[in-house]
């Protein structure tokens, strides 16, 4: 004869990514961006048929191209799956993004160049990103660094306070996760100045909040980072009482 078990019931968590938005009413436009997101702005009275968008991995520099991909009409393709057969292809449709021209692994720079040149020639606009400069891609192709250094682009720099602490609670917001203004700050006090750095801290503190069940506090917040490693930053001046450690909020 079978028993019942008495142990509560297993909660059973679904680690979903959440998709991120790019449209241009989502995009936070702060003094680090600024330059970038004018460029974008600016199109389609660019001074050249090419313009480079470059900045560190997680800036936005894909929802600034997915911005102008949508303004313009534009196909998007990684560089490191542009081919010489691709070419002519990409170019017919009459505008371009081409992302991550810094893979360099993987790049087929003779194809590159030759999309360059026949977007010129058909007057065809191509917005190429990169994590790096120019002058640090690498690139063995003279000719094909000659006319990116010539290239008209902007630089997204790292976030000032103000732009990390608003993507941060956009980044709760699209999570649909409601947090104090105090797990905000304590997260913008210590982790580095970086967007793509902010966006990993918020999922992994969606995904341990959602597993333990609890929402997110503080005290989880600081657990979080502590085990991510970034628990190092400006201590508080006052404790709040709400803010004490509950057990279930130790990472383990």
């Amino acid at each position: 004869m079978a028993t019942r078990d008495n142990a509560p019931p297993r909660q059973l968590t679904f680690d979903l990514p959440a998709d991120p938005r790019y449209g241009r009413e989502d995009f936070l436009v702060g003094p680090a961006n600024a330059a970038a997101y004018g460029m974008v702005e600016a199109w389609p009275n660019w001074p050249d048929t090419v313009c480079l968008l470059t900045g560190p991995p997680g800036s936005g520099k894909s929802h600034l191209a997915s911005i102008w991909a949508t303004r313009a009409h534009a196909w998007t393709a990684p560089a490191a799956e542009i081919g010489a057969a691709q070419v002519p292809h990409l170019v017919s449709n009459g505008a371009v993004v081409i992302e991550d021209i810094d893979r360099g692994q993987d790049r087929d720079e003779a194809a590159l160049f030759h999309l360059l040149n026949l977007a010129r020639e058909r007057a065809c606009p191509v917005l190429l990103t990169s994590s790096v400069a120019v002058d640090t891609l690498g690139l063995v192709t003279a000719d094909l660094r000659s006319r990116l250094r010539l290239a008209p682009g902007a630089q997204i720099l790292p976030p000032d306070d103000a732009l990390l602490r608003a993507v941060i609670v956009k980044l709760f917001v699209d999570r649909q996760l409601v947090v104090d203004l105090a797990v905000v700050e304590a997260l913008a006090l210590r982790i580095d100045r970086s967007l793509g750095r902010a966006r990993q801290v918020v999922a992994e503190l969606d995904r341990d909040a959602l597993g333990r069940g609890r929402r997110i506090t503080k005290p989880l917040a600081l657990a979080v980072l502590a085990r991510l490693g970034l628990g190092s930053g400006e201590s508080d001046d006052e404790t709040d009482p709400d803010d004490e450690m509950d057990p279930d909020d130790v990472a383990p």
